[in-house]
């Protein structure tokens, strides 16, 4: 069953309704469900919020019509599980290529990083996580670095920005703190480097 995450139609309101929608969320160490369509702004499903399943089945839902005595026909009752590439990313494809950039980014962050470079990351990331296009995804990702132990400080001794390794630690962390929110497997960070930067020692990537 696919459910639409009501938001405050009052533009002053706006804010407050997608905060304490996500909040509540946090507060129980999740995400927003599956099955949830979470609307933009304006009030409309926003599509980068929302996985392409869940997309689909709310559109199959709107068209069936419950009046009809008539069994409904396989193209009404099937749901899409894939997005043709040439449309606007769901939540899912949009994901995968953000932490392709993101991993990416800091498996060729400096190996000691000057501070004019730990300031730079730090601006980046702090930009990152107000304009991603998911506006839950960007709240959450926003607490989670407003943590004392994931601050990003630069000149910090012992820091997440000092390195590439530092760096990249504190990325995989916190794209395991998603996938442990989204119910999937964590990801050892002590391959890092392999999975992102060198390719794996078997050379399978060569």
């Amino acid at each position: 069953m696919v459910e639409i995450l009501p938001i405050q139609a009052d533009e002053t309101k706006k804010g407050t309704a997608r905060r304490d929608a996500s909040e509540e969320g946090n507060k129980q160490g999740k995400a927003i469900p599956r099955g949830v369509v979470v609307l933009d702004g304006d009030g409309e499903p926003c599509r980068s919020c929302t996985s392409f399943r869940d997309w689909a089945a709310m559109t199959r839902k709107k068209i069936a019509s419950p009046q009809s005595n008539e069994p409904p026909s396989t193209a009404a009752t099937t749901t899409a599980t894939s997005l043709p590439p040439d449309c606007p990313p769901d939540a899912e494809a949009l994901g995968r290529s953000t932490w392709t950039l993101l991993h990416t980014i800091a498996a060729t962050y400096p190996t000691a990083a000057p501070p004019e470079k730990q300031a730079e990351m730090k601006t980046f990331m702090n930009i990152f996580s107000r304009i991603y296009p998911c506006w839950v995804c960007a709240e959450d990702f926003q607490r989670w670095m407003e943590r004392p132990e994931n601050k990003l400080v630069p000149g910090q001794e012992g820091g997440h920005l000092g390195g590439r390794f530092s760096f990249g630690q504190w990325m995989c962390g916190a794209h395991n703190e998603v996938n442990r929110k989204l119910g999937k497997s964590e990801f050892d960070c002590r391959r890092y480097e392999e999975r992102w930067r060198t390719g794996w020692a078997g050379g399978r990537c060569d």
